[in-house]
């Protein structure tokens, strides 16, 4: 059967409900990884899209399993691809190995036998029928019951009630952070909504690289620092300049993508003045982590958290005045 498209709702970064609202809200771990609709629709095969709406089935062939988990039964699944450290956490950089080889499924499969994937389920907004106007605690309820356990798949527990401790044990365990859902919220296919509230442990956010300037010393030739903007009103505003947190092999390979996307022109508007800056296309987008804003508008002791190759910068949140994502 044909499957209806459904894009991914999303989370907007707020804080953690009042303890008075506590137990109308469930909470799951934020996790690190990519963004995935699953569609199964019943004939065996298995459909899976990344948030733009990118068919990205080829990328992750160990997932190939799932169009007969459900026998002819046809869902849509809502979860999130990750690639697992030693420790089992979620690891991003590795992840991006992984990633974009939708078209490469020679390669793909050679990186699956070394860096595995496992995707986490944590909605189903579709089961034999739409389910996007039930409750969320009924959809999860629903998911739940399918069981869906496997060597490349599960369905962590969500908690009710207790954000605050279950926000300390992220803290506690090095994860990334914590969603907040609603226990009554439909689900609203591509809307931001507060119904979903997103809290992560790193102040950080997406924004676009529109420039570098170069090393000096041993960086000779490599970007001492990124110059990086936002999103405002149809301008990207300039943000401040990131120096710090790459190792050698990132600089290394940030710096090939920069001389590729060089461009006479400085795409911040207004522009600033930064003797020696390199000018590149903004369409690289990255995130980093950060003390705290200027009433200017710049990020404070800024660094460099990871290059987002899942985003456009039409897709970053690189626009948001919250922080995170």
């Amino acid at each position: 059967m044909t499957l209806p498209l459904v894009p991914p709702m999303l989370a907007t970064p707020g804080s953690l409900p009042s303890p008075a609202q506590d137990a109308r809200w469930a909470y799951e771990t934020k996790q690190d990884g990519q963004r995935v609709m699953v569609y199964l629709p019943g004939d065996g095969t298995v459909l899976l899209r990344a948030r733009s709406g990118e068919d990205i089935t080829g990328a992750y062939p160990e997932l190939g399993a799932l169009g007969g988990i459900l026998g002819g039964t046809p869902a849509v699944l809502d979860g999130e691809v990750l690639a697992l450290d030693e420790q089992g956490r979620a690891d991003f950089q590795l992840l991006q190995g992984r990633m974009g080889l939708a078209h490469s499924p020679a390669t793909a499969a050679r990186r699956a036998a070394r860096v595995p994937v496992h995707l986490v389920l944590f909605d189903v907004p579709y089961l034999a029928e739409p389910l996007l106007s039930v409750p969320y605690a009924r959809r999860r309820t629903r998911l739940e019951d399918l069981g869906l356990t496997g060597a490349y798949w599960s369905t962590p527990a969500a908690v009710v009630g207790h954000g605050a401790e279950a926000l300390r044990a992220t803290r506690e365990h090095g994860l990334e952070g914590l969603v907040c859902k609603k226990l009554d919220s439909v689900y609203e296919p591509g809307v931001r909504s507060r119904s979903w509230i997103k809290i992560r442990n790193v102040r950080s956010e997406d924004v676009i690289v529109g420039g570098w300037l170069p090393g000096k010393g041993r960086l000779a030739g490599l970007p001492g620092a990124v110059l990086v903007g936002r999103r405002d009103g149809g301008r990207l505003r300039y943000a401040g300049r990131v120096g710090t947190g790459w190792d050698e092999a990132e600089r290394a390979g940030l710096a090939a993508l920069l001389r590729a996307a060089a461009s006479e022109d400085c795409p911040f508007d207004p522009a600033p003045r930064i003797p020696d800056a390199r000018w590149v296309l903004p369409r690289l987008v990255g995130e980093v982590g950060f003390s705290t804003r200027t009433r200017a508008g710049l990020l404070r002791q800024p660094t460099w958290l990871r290059l987002r190759p899942d985003l456009t910068p039409e897709e970053s949140s690189a626009g948001l005045p919250e922080d995170g994502d």
